[in-house]
């Protein structure tokens, strides 16, 4: 354990604690104009979708014309939208509909949805990801105007699965913060309060799923970049086994490091659990044989390990969880205990190091280019990183401060000595095998998310030291998905974490469909407003 370092962190979390009190006091909810969903198109799972358009009940251009219509609707609130293709997706429900009506049997309908199991679905993808031909600033002054080339594999794997791209959402610039806001776009609202953020760096796309704006959206995971948006927006959000999804095409990245493919994942954020087996095997690829998806997992025959956050030294450095979120992991854990799952409460003391360990594994982190420079093989110099640290912070900087945070984190080694670095590296490698070993292929983990609701702007520095929870996930590679678990007194949403073992995804998503059964899982942000009800 860093003494320097968890001093620091103490007062940090202090001064977080006393700030998000204040400002959930003087800080009334305020909530959008927009109705609720009205079209009962919007309302559907992917899996009814495919179903109806597999079906000809409804045509793809009338599924894509209702989303477009709905994101016309929210976005000038939100703020979620970088850069949209309206015209062209049209085109390609056109497309889809012209197959589907040349596949006029039973069996030759079948058979196409076979080959494109979600054909004529819309979705939507976190600008990091790359859309061929849309905006592939990411946030960042510099590359305002730039373009992705080609897609991103996922988006590559997606659209060849027959899904039908909308539009690129935001995110922070280079994805290094956890408020979607940066100095091209300004900031991403959260639909359940305009005050408060979507969280980051996958905010476009939790704040489009929780308004009902798309049927699943495309995002990326580094150090809970899916799943924290997921809980501030009340959404589901999975992020693979290290490994599973390429993260080629994904900016930033880096193309010297073997982990950070890793680190990185993309995974899908949507309002349905029932949604995401098929969306994984989609984004997984040649490697979907590796989640095993089809073979049966009985509830019964599972193992729930839990815990309500840190224990020992480790505490008194990170935040205190708040009551609804620890409330919704007993109600999560009595749930599954009625199915006939075994539960035992856990003592996370192996995660004594966890902040030490999440640092020295974002330090490790090589070849990714520094935000000043745009260039992986090129630092600023000490004076210009300073310089900018401080513009940043008064405002007056083509950067933003939670992006030159980070940087000058990494330039300082994390405030670590880096003669205990290699102690903290071994450790993380026997944490691997020992979380590996106890859930084994029918044991999960539940976790808080992150240990309050969505937080106020400019706050997410005094709260960083939340961050490690999603983030050891990440380093160790396990699987891990967000499951919303309703509203809290102030009507925001709070959830909590699944994690498994390497590979063992299904599990996560098998106690994911099982909470959204009995808790109901999205709660609307706004009513609905469906024209049946009318």
């Amino acid at each position: 354990m860093e003494i320097v370092l968890r001093f620091l962190a103490f007062f940090l979390n202090a001064f977080g604690i006393l700030v998000n009190k204040i400002l959930d006091l003087v800080l009334s909810r305020k909530r959008p104009q927009f109705q609720g969903i009205r079209n009962p198109l919007l309302n559907k799972s992917v899996t009814e979708l495919v179903t109806h358009l597999r079906r000809g009940e409804i045509s793809s251009v009338d599924l894509t014309s209702a989303y477009i219509a709905r994101i016309k609707e929210v976005n000038p609130t939100l703020n979620a939208v970088v850069e949209e293709r309206f015209e062209a997706a049209l085109q390609d429900a056109r497309l889809a509909d012209d197959f589907i009506a040349k596949a006029r049997s039973d069996f030759d309908r079948i058979a196409l949805y076979t080959k494109y199991p979600i054909l004529g679905v819309p979705f939507t993808v976190k600008e990091s990801c790359g859309l061929k031909g849309l905006s592939y600033s990411v946030g960042s002054l510099i590359r305002k105007d730039m373009k992705a080339p080609q897609d991103g594999d996922v988006v590559e794997l997606v659209r060849a699965a027959g899904g039908i791209p909308l539009l690129v959402s935001a995110n922070p610039e280079f994805c290094m913060s956890f408020e979607t806001s940066n100095n091209i776009h300004g900031r991403c609202l959260n639909p359940y309060d305009l005050r408060r953020t979507t969280a980051g760096s996958s905010g476009g796309e939790a704040a489009l799923n929780a308004v009902g704006a798309t049927p699943f959206g495309v995002a990326s995971d580094i150090s809970g970049s899916i799943r924290l948006p997921a809980m501030f927006c009340g959404v589901f959000g999975h992020k693979p086994t290290g490994g599973l999804t390429s993260t080629k095409g994904h900016f930033p990245y880096s193309l010297t490091d073997p982990q950070f493919p890793r680190m990185l994942q993309m995974g899908p954020i949507t309002r349905f659990a029932r949604d995401m087996p098929i969306l994984l095997q989609i984004m997984a690829g040649t490697n979907a044989h590796k989640l095993k998806i089809d073979e049966p997992v009985l509830l019964k025959d599972m193992k729930i390990f839990y815990a309500y956050g840190f224990s020992g030294l480790n505490c008194f450095t990170h935040p205190v969880v708040d009551f609804d979120i620890k409330l919704a992991i007993t109600k999560a854990v009595k749930c599954l205990e009625k199915g006939g799952v075994q539960a035992k409460k856990l003592d996370l003391k192996f995660f004594g190091n966890s902040l030490e360990m999440a640092l020295v594994s974002l330090v490790d982190l090589k070849g990714l280019p520094s935000i000043v420079t745009q260039r992986h093989d090129r630092d600023p110099s000490m004076r210009l990183l300073m310089v900018e640290m401080f513009n940043s912070a008064i405002g007056h900087s083509i950067f933003t401060k939670e992006a030159m945070f980070l940087e000058v984190m990494k330039r300082f080694n994390g405030l670590m000595a880096s003669g205990n670095m290699e102690r903290y590296r071994e450790e993380v490698k026997k944490l691997k095998t020992h979380l590996n070993q106890l859930l084994g292929t029918h044991g999960v983990l539940i976790l808080p998310t992150f240990h309050t609701s969505a937080l106020c702007f400019h706050t997410s520095l005094v709260n960083v030291t939340g961050i490690d929870q999603m983030l050891l996930f990440n380093i160790l590679g396990l699987p891990a998905t967000h499951v919303p678990m309703g509203l809290n007194q102030r009507g925001m949403p709070v959830g909590i974490q699944v994690v498994a073992a390497q590979y063992q995804d299904k599990l996560c998503l098998k106690v994911a469909a099982e909470l959204e059964a009995v808790f109901q899982g999205w709660v609307p942000p706004v009513p609905h407003a469906t024209e049946n009800s009318k």
